[in-house]
């Protein structure tokens, strides 16, 4: 048996990232530059619905990292207040290279992460940091990858495991269930 000192002990010698896409853009407006799309009311409530499921895993994100574009930003905000969101070009429409090179820069006093972007960039992301063969990361998705190591420079590809993948449709069946 694990005693909570001896657990957190153990933890600080993880790093954890969260990867989030970007929930459910409108394409409502054709005069929109790609990276000006907002959300649609769906997005914002799955955003919202995501973001509990994560606090309820009671994880501490030390840092939100989100794409520039409008609707992951305003995903981002669903899950941390705006003051706590850092904006980075390379997650928009970026390699695997250079979202590797980004997290082997971070502070090593940040434990958990979690980084806002999109498709198809994030799926292929999850599954070179953690050797998987996850198809889609769908919109408002969610996916913990965790690594036994204690920098960030440490991270690399294949050496993650992932510890959750958790998807809008699961947890709006569960609230349907419930209210029924």
């Amino acid at each position: 048996m694990y005693s909570v000192a001896s657990l957190t002990k153990q933890l600080k010698f993880m790093k954890t990232i969260i990867l989030i896409r970007h929930a459910k853009s409108s394409w409502k407006f054709p005069d929109l530059k790609d990276v000006e799309r907002p959300l649609k009311k769906r997005g914002v409530r799955d955003a919202a619905m995501m973001a509990a499921v994560l606090q309820d895993m009671h994880l501490t994100i030390d840092k939100v990292i989100s794409s520039p574009a409008e609707r992951a930003m305003s995903t981002a905000k669903a899950f941390t207040a705006e003051e706590n969101i850092v904006v980075d070009q390379r997650l928009y429409l970026e390699s695997k290279a250079k979202l590797l090179n980004l997290l082997n820069e971070l502070d090593n006093s940040l434990q958990c992460i979690a980084i806002v972007s999109h498709n198809p960039d994030l799926t292929d992301f999850a599954n070179f940091l953690a050797n998987d063969n996850i198809e889609n990361i769908p919109t408002s998705g969610i996916v913990g990858i965790q690594f036994d190591c204690n920098s960030w420079a440490e991270v690399e590809k294949g050496k993650g495991k992932r510890v959750f993948f958790e998807v809008p449709k699961k947890h709006r069946k569960k609230i349907e269930k419930a209210e029924s």
